[in-house]
């Protein structure tokens, strides 16, 4: 009967192990298909090696030498960091009085801000362009910072209110009992203990930027204004009939290598601030 036990007991964990394998190589395999084809040549182009027998980096010096690539990665990364920071200041401020004030109109804002997550980019795309064709900054990075926002904040707000509401409050009303004012109460004790959430979804508003296409491809019209989802999309080859598979895989991998760098270099304070508010006592 023990060793009945036992052998279930192996069963279970070699059917679990199996199953987190084979997620595994599900989620990975692109990006492993991603950068071998970035190594190959335009002769392997179609090649289904899963080892490739030949490597070359040429695909590699073109987009490192491509002024309009570089032009428009520098553009993605001050577009998604602004965004991101602007996204976490107004939403720190916004969710402190949300989470812990009583007013009229608490809950329609916080079902309002849920209810925009849920709206599809074309929705908004109209409005927006008149906003931004009013305000005379079409092809300006501020127009993208505006843009973004529509999907950054409702998120952020109704995320970071939440946190906001795990906090004690006797933390806080010992503070106040202390004398002190709300600023101090704001930037000594909520902020510090909101570190992990504000790495978290400032994190997921620098992806969300990062990865946007619809409102970089209508808000932009020039190369030195594009960003880098938009500058992929419309790679050429040196002819029309050309695609040239091989440098679109290799500048995806060079995209995609900042956000698993962010990830891994933050991944404790990620994994805290996704556990907030998990458990009480």
């Amino acid at each position: 009967m023990i060793k009945n036990k036992w052998k279930r007991y192996y069963l279970k964990n070699l059917i679990f192990y199996a199953i987190c394998f084979l997620v595994a190589i599900y989620c990975l395999f692109p990006f492993y298909w991603a950068i071998i084809s970035s190594l190959r040549s335009s002769a392997d182009l179609f090649s289904t090696e899963i080892f490739p027998s030949r490597v070359t980096f040429d695909n590699y010096k073109y987009i490192f030498t491509d002024i309009t690539f570089g032009c428009s990665f520098w553009n993605s990364l001050v577009i998604a960091t602004l965004t991101a920071l602007i996204t976490l200041a107004v939403c720190l401020l916004a969710a402190c009085p949300l989470a812990r004030r009583r007013f009229a109109g608490r809950k329609r804002v916080l079902l309002i801000a849920l209810s925009v997550t849920t709206l599809p980019h074309v929705a908004v795309l109209s409005g927006m362009f008149e906003m931004i064709r009013v305000w005379d900054i079409y092809n300006e990075k501020s127009a993208l910072v505006l843009a973004y926002m529509i999907i950054t904040v409702p998120f952020t707000l109704w995320t970071m209110t939440n946190f906001v509401k795990s906090i004690p409050k006797d933390i806080e009303e010992a503070a106040i009992i202390d004398g002190a004012s709300q600023y101090i109460i704001l930037r000594k004790i909520f902020f510090p203990l909101l570190g992990p959430a504000v790495v978290t979804t400032g994190l997921l508003a620098f992806i969300a930027a990062w990865n946007e296409f619809l409102f970089a491809l209508t808000f932009t019209l020039t190369n030195q204004a594009r960003t880098v989802p938009v500058s992929l999309a419309l790679f050429s080859g040196a002819s029309q009939h050309e695609l040239p598979y091989g440098m679109i895989m290799a500048a995806s991998v060079v995209v995609t290598l900042p956000l698993i760098l962010l990830v891994v270099i933050f991944q404790q304070r990620i994994i805290s601030g996704l556990t907030t508010g998990s458990v009480k006592g």
